[in-house]
């Protein structure tokens, strides 16, 4: 267990951006908005090619489907429209500095991104155009913002308990539905477990045969804090995999999104080893005691547990909390017991209302869900959704369909937009 972090030193440091760089950055905008992602596509092909250790580092999955490249051009897009004042987008650096720690990026790796990432822009712009004051500028620019995600991202190592990879066992698998299981994953040194905030995640690292290098994934913390274990829910992502002609795996243009996923569920058993991050994320339980509403579809629901069982142990806030839950059937309902058995023992306090889109013949209204349909905000009371609570805190989490609509609706409804909370898987803006 390491608490090393690498200095920031040696690397440029140039002074902030003046009045005309500025200019000079804004008048790229229209170029990013046409050329960005054909400018971060090449940028992570050259990058990976000559460093590739890194790919240990990015999602092979998000890479083949180019999620990774759209979702840099947006950022960089962003960065030029508002150079002129940061403020917009600081939430969305905030959520990148946490992912950032939560995979253990550090300050030399900024270097490395730099040189492929002017040089793409180059390539794409043209070295007649993108050189001189322009090439300078955008140089200082990159700087000056890696330098905000450095700075911000040594304060998150130095408030973790460690830094890096720490070496973790799974101690118990348990099926929580078809689709979720749930993994016990307790610290090989037996020391206790710092706390962590209800809502927030960890990297898990294991080694891909198929790949020949290390994935890492985010998993939502799916139970209060204890010093003894953490424990993830996991869906298995079952993906689309190809052959070759020889009738190998084709890893080239497989599409699978769940590689760590199925890795989890297919071959990782009881009492192998695994390597785990410190908790990181900026969506959280709030610490006031305010009514709390926790909305989830699918797999959105395991932040939404850690809260759950955090506001119903015996030491923790005595606050009323609803759960709204969607899900396809009882097959898929992961924690339906679970949840069952709070809501009985704390009825003065809790609510819940669940929704099956689909239910099963063998799912029984009023036993297993109480709606059938997709969870819409004018089917749940008033009273549920807590509307007459001006403090009201709102959690939500799901697909990003999922979270619009509840947004929306719950904006619609008289919530202030400062009291929802959402959870975005990547580094994408909140669902407005």
């Amino acid at each position: 267990m390491s608490k090393i972090i690498e200095s920031s030193d040696s690397l440029p440091h140039p002074p902030p951006l003046t009045p005309e760089q500025r200019k000079l950055i804004t008048a790229t905008v229209p170029i990013l908005a046409e050329h960005g992602v054909t400018i971060t596509t090449l940028f992570y092909k050259q990058m990976l090619e000559a460093n590739p250790d890194l790919r240990n580092v990015f999602s092979h999955s998000k890479q083949q489907r180019g999620h990774q490249a759209e979702a840099l051009a947006r950022a960089v897009y962003a960065y030029a429209a508002n150079i002129e004042d940061l403020t917009p987008i600081l939430p969305v650096v905030e959520r990148i500095a946490h992912k950032h720690t939560s995979v253990h990026i550090v300050p030399s790796q900024y270097a490395i991104v730099g040189k492929y990432l002017l040089e793409a822009i180059t390539q794409i712009v043209g070295a007649d155009v993108f050189k001189g004051d322009l090439y300078d500028a955008w140089a200082a620019a990159y700087w000056n913002l890696a330098h905000i995600f450095i700075d911000r991202e040594r304060e998150l190592y130095e408030a973790a308990q460690w830094v890096g990879w720490r070496d973790f066992v799974v101690a118990k698998k348990v099926r929580e539905s078809e689709e979720i299981t749930s993994l016990y994953l307790k610290p090989t040194d037996g020391k206790p477990l710092a706390p962590y905030r209800p809502g927030q995640y960890i990297s898990v690292q294991k080694f891909v045969p198929e790949l020949g290098f290390y994935q890492s994934r985010q998993y939502s913390l799916s139970d209060a804090p204890n010093p003894e274990y953490f424990r993830i829910s996991v869906k298995r992502e079952p993906g689309v995999r190809t052959v070759t002609s020889t009738g190998a795996l084709d890893t080239t243009h497989a599409t699978h999104p769940g590689w760590v996923s199925n890795l989890l569920h297919a071959t990782v058993d009881e009492g192998e080893a695994i390597e785990v991050a410190f908790p990181y994320g900026e969506f959280f339980l709030d610490d006031s005691s305010a009514p709390v509403v926790l909305l989830s579809a699918g797999v959105g629901l395991t932040p939404m547990i850690a809260m759950l069982n955090t506001l119903v142990k015996a030491d923790g806030p005595a606050r009323e909390v609803s759960w709204v839950q969607a899900a396809r059937n009882e097959r898929v309902h992961a924690f339906k017991d679970h949840v069952a058995n709070i809501r009985a023992a704390y009825s003065d306090r809790v609510k819940s209302m669940i929704f099956y889109s689909h239910p099963g013949e063998g799912a029984q209204l009023g036993r297993d869900y109480d709606v059938e349909g997709r969870l819409e905000l004018e089917k749940v009371p008033k009273e549920v959704l807590r509307l007459d609570a001006k403090d009201a805190q709102y959690y939500v989490c799901g697909p990003e369909a999922f979270m619009a609509d509840m947004i929306a609706g719950l904006k619609g409804r008289g919530v202030d937009g400062e009291r929802i909370h959402a959870e975005v898987f990547g580094a994408g803006a909140t669902p407005a």
